[in-house]
């Protein structure tokens, strides 16, 4: 389905599909984009975004996860991001330090 040639009555029809179980999965299937402008970030940042990653699940404490997303929301920064750095940062001090 090409949403392109869907015609919404009004913005609010349109929201309505958007939140739909149809254009939630509308979404999941196009292919990720990359931006063509900078981060603007910190090189650290951006070096983890050029990273390839691997996906995990990772159990936190609430309160802990509610501090870096406080923290994060403060450096402008999502809380993913944030952690990752952090996270960066320490298994780099740690393999210093052996």
């Amino acid at each position: 389905m090409q949403v392109s040639r869907v015609k919404f009555a009004n913005e609010q029809e349109k929201a309505k599909w958007w939140a739909s179980p149809k254009g939630r999965e509308f979404v999941k299937k196009q292919p990720a984009r990359k931006s063509n402008q900078p981060s603007g970030g910190s090189p650290l940042v951006a070096k983890l975004a050029r990273a390839n990653s691997v996906q995990i699940a990772l159990r936190l404490p609430s309160p802990d996860l509610a501090k870096a997303r406080e923290i994060a929301e403060r450096k402008g920064i999502g809380y993913q991001t944030l952690l990752k750095m952090i996270l960066h940062e320490g298994l780099q001090r740690a393999g210093r330090q052996n």
